[in-house]
């Protein structure tokens, strides 16, 4: 189920304050400390959203996302790699003071939300922008963000030592991402499972079912069983499709359970990605 605009945006918000809170909450020395990401400090981490905040931004007003396209022209003809993208925008603010970076991505978490809320209706129904994986839709680029806040705010909170936020919205955006995804994910891994489809049931916080087909554009049989089930807590859900907990984790403690056809199941947990 896709949130209504001003759900969405409102829930940005909130998450983006969520963060904020997080940003002041965490000891100073933390900042300069390895995150719950491999290979980065914490202060890495928000060096990395600031760059995405900025390029987001930039895209809904139209504008040309600066930092973004460099990186595409100067591949010519290789390959667009997010690892490399994010190393290159993370390095460039190295040298900066730790709290330069965690101003720049408050100001340009705001400009991105001023400018999601000043989005006509007909823009934010139909325009799409060149994001990360390809063209989105500006709707699924604002749930990217949300999703990343909060990931990358667990992260954070992991290295800093404070306890995790249990929000409804934002590891619910997280699910639904992951599962819309699911066909890109598949399909990234070399899987090819069209005429397929799978429902997941989650409860707790992060709750929703889905019914998804894992062929690109596909709408599942709605006269045909799924061919997989996952059923289980949101919140574990959301880690595995944040790749910040392995499914194999969750299945032998019981708090994912996967049915119908355990092999695609299976698939499905390894491969799930909440990000490109």
């Amino acid at each position: 189920m896709s949130l209504p605009r001003t759900q969405l945006v409102g829930t940005a918000r909130a998450e983006r304050e969520g963060l904020g809170r997080t940003i002041q909450f965490a000891p100073p020395d933390s900042w300069e400390a390895p995150s719950a990401c491999d290979g980065w400090w914490n202060r890495d981490v928000m060096a990395h959203l600031a760059s995405h905040e900025y390029s987001a931004a930039q895209l809904l007003a139209g504008e040309r996302a600066e930092e973004l396209d460099d990186y595409r022209e100067a591949l010519g003809d290789e390959p667009f790699s997010i690892d490399a993208y994010n190393s290159i925008v993370v390095n460039r603010r190295s040298g900066l003071p730790y709290r330069d970076v965690l101003t720049h991505w408050g100001r340009a978490a705001d400009l991105l939300l001023e400018r999601a809320a000043d989005l006509t209706e007909e823009e934010w129904s139909t325009r799409r922008v060149n994001w990360m994986a390809g063209e989105i839709g500006l709707p699924y680029l604002i749930q990217s963000r949300v999703v990343e806040w909060w990931l990358h705010g667990d992260d954070i909170r992991a290295g800093a030592g404070l306890g995790i936020r249990l929000e409804h919205w934002p590891i619910y955006l997280t699910n639904d991402l992951a599962i819309r995804m699911l066909p890109w994910s598949l399909g990234r891994a070399g899987i090819n499972a069209r005429g397929r489809s799978v429902r997941v049931d989650l409860e707790g916080a992060g709750a929703g079912s889905w019914r998804w087909g894992l062929g690109a554009g596909e709408l599942p049989d709605e006269d045909r069983k799924p061919d997989a089930f996952i059923e289980g807590r949101g919140l574990v859900f959301a880690k595995i499709a944040g790749r910040r907990l392995p499914a194999e984790a969750a299945l032998d403690e019981g708090s994912l359970v996967i049915g119908g056809d355990e092999g695609l199941g299976d698939a499905i947990l390894e491969h799930i990605r909440a990000y490109p």
